[in-house]
């Protein structure tokens, strides 16, 4: 007999000679987290990502800094959490009147070579499972201010040490303080 539980996963049922075109995880169901304010703090955590969880998006909306220290990214572990601080691959670019810049970055996923106090960033990165405990990171922002504008890329990957529980946006170092906008994730299996 076939049946289909309250999670959605099927039981009781064999499949011969079939073909699968497509399949839903979970539900095929985006996961919002509540937007947290960049208005103060030098980092901004989201926490309880579920285990099943394949792909983040990172959303930022006009987020400013007191200086000149990039945005990152890191990844936590656990339910304390314990963030991660080293062993990441990953490199920022930024593109603007400077030209371009870039910088490799083991401490976190780059989002851009240099920001500046000057702007604001929007645009959003996403961090994907890649198999076990490695997840791969890409990002794009768009950087605004009245005398002009630039843009920054950023990619990347780690592995880590458990299953993903929670993400850290913060800034190279933790120097620098958000001072405006706002941050948000979307998540799914």
């Amino acid at each position: 007999m076939l049946t289909v539980n309250a999670s959605g996963a099927i039981t009781g049922a064999t499949i011969t000679g079939a073909t699968i075109t497509s399949s839903t995880v979970n539900g095929g169901t985006i996961t919002s987290a509540t937007a947290q304010a960049t208005t103060s703090g030098t980092a901004i955590d989201f926490t309880g990502i579920p285990s099943w969880v394949a792909r983040i998006m990172v959303t930022f909306r006009d987020v400013s800094v007191s200086g000149t220290s990039p945005f990152l990214v890191q990844l936590g572990t656990g339910a304390g959490p314990t963030f991660t601080s080293s062993g990441y691959t990953s490199i920022g670019i930024s593109f603007g009147g400077s030209g371009l810049t870039s910088t490799a970055r083991t401490n976190g996923f780059a989002f851009a070579d240099t920001v500046s106090a000057a702007y604001t960033y929007g645009g959003n990165a996403v961090i994907a499972k890649v198999s076990g405990n490695i997840y791969s990171f890409n990002s794009t922002l768009a950087a605004a201010t009245v005398s002009g504008d630039g843009s920054c890329v950023g990619a990347g990957s780690v592995s880590l040490g458990a299953i993903l529980t929670s993400i850290r946006i913060t800034t190279v170092g933790g120097a620098n303080t958000f001072d405006a906008g706002s941050v948000n994730i979307m998540y799914e299996g």
